[in-house]
This record gives structure tokens, C-alpha cells and sequence, in this order.
């Protein structure tokens, strides 16, 4: 099993926009929010916009089922098909 890659909040907000997530022009809190509908529903996740590497726990929260739900192989890839 292969660990997660060390990856920025600014890295993975533009992996995730060329992958179908859209940036609203509010920034939010904590971060950038980003939305991607579904046919039932609408995902909202929140990626804190920092140059940081940002904290495996983080990182692996944002790609989970309840998130963006792409997982590590999902991730590993954006980063082969689009570079970081």
C-alpha cells in the first residue's frame, strides 16, 4: 500500500478544477469552496488555499467517500493525466 502524495491546497484545487469542480466566486472561510453536480445531488468541499503541503489527515479526508470521493488512486490519476 502506497501512501498518499505531498500535495498543496493550491495544487489540488487546480488537479480538482480541471477534473469537473467548479471554484464560486465566494471565498470561503476556511479555504476555496469548490461544487460538482451530480445527477442526484451537488458536492461541496472546502480546500484550504495555502502553499503547504497539506496534513495527510486533511488530505485524505478531502479525497474520501463524504468529500470529493476520488480516494488516493483517484488522485494519483489527476496528477499522472494533468501534472502538478
Amino acid at each position: 500500500m502506497s501512501t498518499l502524495p505531498a500535495i498543496s491546497g493550491n495544487q489540488l484545487i487546480k488537479l480538482l478544477v480541471k477534473n469537473g469542480w467548479t471554484k464560486r466566486k465566494k471565498k470561503a472561510r476556511h479555504g476555496i469552496a469548490l461544487y460538482k453536480k451530480y445527477r442526484d445531488r451537488t458536492r461541496v468541499i472546502i480546500i484550504p488555499n495555502k502553499n503547504d503541503d497539506l496534513p495527510k489527515g486533511t488530505l485524505s479526508a478531502i479525497l474520501g467517500p463524504k468529500q470529493a470521493n476520488i480516494r488516493r488512486k483517484g488522485l494519483e490519476k489527476l496528477i499522472e493525466k494533468y501534472g502538478i
